[in-house]
């Protein structure tokens, strides 16, 4: 038995409250070490004297990673405190139990050796996630490259590569004028990227946070907006970038025409006066990377907290909006996004919270900062499989089961996992334009769970290469789309929203096959059972044992064979 590979604590990612009375036990074991583990529980108050509360459950191992399993169980009891420890019994037949941090040869009877967490059994300090938002399909629109109202040459529209200055004059009515487009594509979520008063093309560098762009519109727009998508049962998600603002920002400016007699210096990192940041030089400020143009601010100070804060809690009354993306939210403190979830979910108890974080994100997920993340980790290792070659279908799963076996449960299903954003390289382009490998990227996206966010254009093999030029003009015209590629997006999702079981059900068996490069994911949900079969290879493979059986992504019988970088539902 590897003792040094186990690892629990008593914290909210490995003990933790999901309902009232029922709680999740997580433990941490290396890779294919154990053949049982057993979670002893009881209740810490009531003496053995007077009832005997012990109990015992079998755990399940519910994720596998490179080098570790998670086992984890799920128990019903009504109690002030509990009181648990694990029985480990390995490949070998070697058992030892595990409780308080300290390894045992015999059973444990002393309380104080066990585990002890009434830290996170109480219902206030739950994890709770908007329910509306499990699984759904996000949509992600570049506001100035995706639709517009006014007249736009042709050429200019369609321009590759496309740079930060080319104005397409993209607005708020011509995502307006698509929403029947998106809701009959299968979305869930609208996601705009930022629309406030900005001189960039991106908006990430804001002048003002009160008003609307003008080039995207007004403010009764965006309600209209946010009206005709709920009217269409769609939600809508704005970006909130917090970390910093424009250097034309109120605040900034002030600073640079009175320095020291400034009442904002302190809204800032001010190194000396005067703030120099031109483009090219490291800024005597701090700011968003070496950008200049982007100060970051000082959320440290009261007075800027709550500005922010308030700008948050403005927009979602004044149009009702369902969500804010935390742009770079992992440059902010955590004592900021504590006060900040508390204030917005004051205004509406199921806005959802979304970070930007490029890496593993599980102390901002706790229940009382963020809902969820965008899932970079996801993409990366979809990029490593099927665009660079660089790991095998193996590595694939086990770097996917360390996020579920890690994460909350609340949030697993909020993930937004993607394949491309406006920050990257669209993923045609990383696999050289082999749309197949796109073909297969965007099944892993739409039948694992969690919120897949489809960048606009996808659905079309929109080619682009690294920001700006992955944020082309939107194919609206017939002789620029890839309509194959559309009606696999669009029969993927309709997939995915009939069929519950495919995102929902439990994980039965993963099994990966390294030597033919599939993975067969089996999941159950009451009495339907799915078989989703991933060939990541070139040439076509044999599943034999599902031949004659329904394949949901043909609506035809399955004939045993899925094509090189192909997919395929399977109803068992």
């Amino acid at each position: 038995m590897e003792y040094s590979a186990i690892f629990h604590d008593m914290d909210k990612r490995f003990c933790y409250a999901i309902d009232k009375d029922l709680f999740v036990i997580r433990v941490q074991v290396k890779k294919d070490d154990m053949k049982e583990v057993i979670l002893h529980y009881e209740d810490k108050y009531i003496p053995m004297e007077r009832k005997d509360t012990r109990m015992t459950l079998p755990m399940k191992k519910v994720a596998t990673s490179q080098f570790h399993d998670y086992y984890e169980a799920q128990l019903q009891m009504h109690l002030i405190c509990l009181r648990y420890f694990f029985e480990f019994t390995d490949m070998q037949g070697e058992k030892v139990y595990y409780g308080n941090y300290e390894f045992d040869k015999e059973c444990i009877t002393n309380r104080d050796r066990m585990f002890d967490c009434p830290q996170n059994l109480r219902e206030e300090e739950m994890f709770e996630v908007p329910q509306w938002a499990a699984n759904k399909v996000v949509y992600q629109i570049f506001p100035s490259r995706f639709a517009t109202t006014q007249p736009v040459d042709k050429e200019l529209w369609y321009k590759a590569p496309i740079t930060p200055m080319d104005d397409l004059h993209g607005n708020l009515r011509g995502i307006i004028e698509h929403l029947d487009y998106i809701k009959d594509l299968g979305i869930d979520v609208v996601y705009l990227t930022p629309i406030f008063k900005s001189n960039s093309c991106h908006k990430y560098d804001t002048i003002d946070y009160y008003q609307v762009d003008p080039s995207f519109g007004t403010t009764e727009d965006l309600k209209e907006l946010v009206q005709k998508s709920h009217e269409r049962g769609m939600k809508v998600v704005l970006d909130a970038v917090y970390n910093h603002t424009g250097r034309e920002f109120f605040a900034f400016q002030d600073i640079l025409e009175k320095g020291e007699k400034s009442k904002y210096l302190d809204w800032y990192f001010i190194d000396e006066l005067p703030p120099r940041g031109e483009w090219g030089e490291i800024p005597n400020f701090k700011c968003f990377g070496y950008y200049g143009g982007m100060p970051k601010l000082n959320l440290k100070n009261p007075e800027v907290e709550k500005y922010i804060t308030d700008v948050a809690c403005y927009w979602i009354k004044e149009c009702d909006i369902d969500g804010w993306r935390l742009d770079v939210g992992d440059e902010i403190s955590h004592f900021f996004w504590k006060n900040f979830r508390k204030a917005i979910k004051a205004v509406k108890n199921n806005m959802l919270i979304i970070g930007e974080i490029w890496h593993y994100a599980g102390d901002f997920l706790e229940g009382d900062e963020w809902d969820t993340v965008m899932n970079y980790p996801f993409y990366l290792n979809l990029i490593d499989l099927l665009a660079d070659e660089k790991i095998n279908v193996s590595q694939f799963v086990q770097n996917l089961g360390y996020l579920k076996g890690r994460l909350n449960k609340k949030c697993y299903p909020l993930m937004w996992n993607l394949i491309d954003s406006h920050d990257t390289a669209r993923f045609l382009h990383l696999c050289n334009d082999n749309k197949k490998k796109q073909h297969l990227a965007a099944a892993f996206q739409l039948l694992l769970p969690g919120m897949p966010m489809v960048y606009y254009g996808d659905e079309y093999a929109m080619p682009g290469a690294n920001d700006p030029d992955c944020r082309r003009g939107m194919y609206w015209d017939e002789e620029y789309q890839d309509k194959e590629m559309y009606n696999w997006y669009k029969k993927l999702m309709q997939v995915r929203k009939t069929h519950a079981c495919i995102v929902e059900g439990e994980m039965i068996e993963t099994i990966a096959n390294d030597d033919e490069d599939t993975i067969v994911m089996i999941r159950k949900n009451g009495e339907e059972t799915i078989a989703m079969l991933f060939n990541c290879g070139n040439s076509a493979k044999e599943f034999n044992e599902y031949a004659e059986k329904h394949n949901l992504l043909t609506d035809s019988a399955f004939d045993g064979k899925v094509d090189g970088l192909d997919a395929a539902v399977i109803v068992l």
